[in-house]
């Protein structure tokens, strides 16, 4: 069995951002074009809670996609629900790849213990968190994007290794 086409939508979680200086956004979408990824969607929400569940939510019901990953609030301000929001929708939590970001990022930014980043599935959708600004993106992004494909083949029952 090949591959499955990576179909992403990049949801950039953020009360002050807009479609012109959404950078974190930017950086994610091409990441994972880089990839293969086909974004078929990229929206910013408010970092309010049930704006923010209730789009995670609707977002895994969409037939065009199996990853979610979520740019910002995922650190320790008020506001920041992200990881909140993730697990009101999830079903089955991915502690792997959260562990695997921090640890690895760890290495270099000491910033990376107060990630609060959540990653799990929801029906046949990864869903993961990410940090806000763009240097992290790009150091979380370098630590999942090996496995990557393989996950999205599984979610969608590919399990031949």
């Amino acid at each position: 069995m090949d591959n499955v086409k990576i179909r992403a939508i990049v949801v950039t979680v953020s009360d002050s951002r807009s479609e012109t200086d959404d950078v974190s956004g930017v950086t994610l979408a091409g990441l994972l074009q880089e990839i293969g990824a086909e974004i078929v969607d990229k929206i910013i929400v408010s970092d309010e809670f049930e704006d923010l569940r209730n789009t995670l939510y609707s977002l895994t019901e969409r037939e065009d996609a199996n990853l979610v990953v979520t740019t910002g609030g995922t650190g320790f301000a008020p506001r920041d629900n992200t990881p909140e929001a993730t697990r009101a929708v999830i079903e089955r939590e991915a502690q792997g790849l959260a562990e695997a970001m921090r640890f690895e990022t760890l290495k270099k930014t000491p910033t990376a213990m107060l990630s609060r980043s959540v990653c799990g599935i929801r029906g046949k959708t990864l869903i993961i968190n990410l940090p806000g600004s763009p240097k992290g993106v790009r150091e979380c992004f370098e630590v999942i994007k090996p496995v990557l494909q393989h996950a999205v083949n599984l979610l969608t029952g590919n399990t031949k290794h």
